[in-house]
């Protein structure tokens, strides 16, 4: 049996590349809204004790207005976000109950994680302390100038495409947010707690943990909550060769 777990999700974000009528969380996909489907992936397991839905100032009234049933029914929170991504979860993590022992933090916009995946991260963060699923690179990178001329190809050795959620002992976390300071550097929370030196364990991923950004996701997205029918984490051919070139 797993402690418990907490699970943010961040949904405050502007949506700047999605070009949408819409912010990104708030679409359809098949009939429900991208945020929902990313919560409903949670609310229902056993050791997810709480879970927090975090919204921007602007959005919040028509997000009550809209979903108040809903946050009510899968028994949610919703907290109030910051400018950036990192205020907004600095704010959840101060809503945490005490009996809380890990915490996850997942995309709002990743509606389509499939639930074995979802096991083998919190799994591995029980026995590691810190974990995240990741695909790695399969195609060619390209390091390119201003003027948009290759510079160098870059090996793929080693090189791994993170994905959410991202599960953390809690104090761990804690720590990360509170030593992070004003510096907006980081990319994800993983790298926070990697910065304070604790080991963070990768699984492999999913191809339908998308993350959407575009409108073009969304069509992606689309056809997989259609098909409804999750894989396992896909496991990675030679991880550490470069395949150059194929």
């Amino acid at each position: 049996m797993l402690p418990p777990f907490a699970v943010i999700l961040p949904a405050a974000g502007n949506s700047s590349r999605f070009q949408g009528k819409e912010k990104k969380p708030f679409v359809n996909v098949d009939g429900r809204a991208v945020w929902l489907r990313a919560a409903e992936s949670f609310v229902n397991r056993p050791e997810v004790k709480q879970c927090l839905i975090v919204v921007s100032p602007e959005d919040m009234e028509m997000f009550t207005l809209r979903y108040a049933a809903n946050v009510m029914f899968l028994n949610m929170q919703i907290v109030e976000g910051g400018k950036e991504r990192f205020e907004s979860v600095a704010n959840a993590l101060a809503k945490l109950n005490d009996e809380i022992a890990f915490v996850a933090v997942h995309d709002a916009v990743r509606p389509c994680v499939p639930p074995p995946l979802i096991d083998k991260v919190f799994e591995a963060a029980v026995k590691h302390g810190a974990a995240l699923p990741g695909l790695p690179v399969a195609d060619t990178l390209k390091r390119v100038n201003q003027a948009m001329r290759v510079d160098a190809t870059i090996s793929r050795v080693g090189l791994w495409q993170a994905q959410t959620p991202q599960v953390f002992r809690k104090e761990w976390l804690l720590e990360a947010y509170q030593k992070r300071g004003n510096d907006n550097s980081s990319t994800d929370d993983a790298q926070l707690v990697e910065a304070l030196g604790h080991p963070v364990h990768l699984v492999p991923g999913s191809p339908y943990n998308l993350k959407i950004t575009t409108s073009d996701d969304l069509n992606v997205v689309e056809l997989f909550a259609k098909h409804r029918k999750w894989e396992p984490p896909v496991k990675a051919a030679r991880p550490f060769e470069d395949e150059r070139f194929s």
